[in-house]
């Protein structure tokens, strides 16, 4: 099953998107181009295509999952302006080839390239990213590794209900791999620059059950019939942390850009 099978909708009502700071670096890392030619991989519900639209006249979002795809055109057409074009494919981001002589001039991995096969994803890549394209790799912290008391203390509610071990859907979250720097640099996309973009959030009660039935760690079915008993034990154990109703997260987003070198580069 795929790990995120049945969280599409929550997916694009709690998920926050990218922050103004992230989408205005990653706009100024991508060369200028006349199209300008976007590539967003695991797009989900297009949340990063979607704050990047503005600065790119050609998009290809791309996700394995179906539903994420409906979700996308949802959310994406209607942001887009009359001279802007839009492809939304449903692939996997080793196996997915772009048009004929389309080259993206950015490739946005959002939260997704801890699932990539990455090793086959760069070699693929670089078969359709010419000189001086960029790449870039970004997540912020999820609940389940975030540190403040209140996010640990849902945590410790999820693991009561689904066990210690970090849930992948149906399966288990497998491990890290090496670091993404060192498998950037050992790729066709080496020239890598790495910056950290602070996100203050507030949440209700109600969105943070939302954004975990979102997760491949949390997704609503993995509860089966104790979904409302899981609902109630987390809002009881939360209620004590938020204040004025909410619940305030401070976060970070991660940015490693990689740039394929032009043939003059170094």
């Amino acid at each position: 099953m795929n790990a995120f099978a049945g969280t599409a909708s929550y997916y694009r009502r709690f998920r926050p998107g990218i922050p103004v700071d992230l989408a205005v670096l990653l706009a100024c890392e991508a060369p200028a181009a006349s199209p300008r030619r976007l590539l967003d991989i695991g797009t989900g519900p297009g949340l990063v295509a979607s704050a990047l639209a503005p600065y790119f006249d050609e998009v290809i979002a791309v996700d394995s999952d179906q539903a994420m795809c409906a979700e996308a055109e949802a959310v994406l057409r209607p942001v887009l302006s009359g001279g802007q074009w839009l492809q939304i494919r449903h692939a996997l981001a080793e196996d997915f080839e772009p048009p004929a002589g389309w080259q993206p001039h950015l490739v946005t991995c959002g939260r997704v390239f801890h699932w990539l096969d990455r090793p086959r994803f760069l070699n693929r890549l670089a078969e359709y990213v010419g000189p001086g394209g960029v790449l870039a790799v970004f997540s912020d912290r999820s609940l389940w590794t975030a540190e403040s008391a209140w996010q640990q203390a849902a945590r410790a509610v999820v693991q009561q209900f689904l066990g210690e071990q970090r849930r992948a859907g149906d399966g288990v979250f497998g491990p890290s791999g090496p670091p993404y720097e060192e498998v950037l640099r050992a790729s066709a996309f080496c020239d890598v620059t790495s910056t950290t973009i602070p996100v203050r959030r507030e949440w209700s009660i109600a969105e943070v059950i939302g954004y975990l039935y979102s997760t491949s760690f949390a997704a609503s079915h993995l509860f089966g019939d104790r979904q409302d008993a899981f609902e109630m034990a987390l809002a009881k154990a939360l209620v004590p942390f938020a204040e004025g109703g909410f619940l305030v997260e401070d976060n970070t987003f991660t940015v490693l850009t990689a740039r394929r070198p032009t043939s003059t580069d170094g």
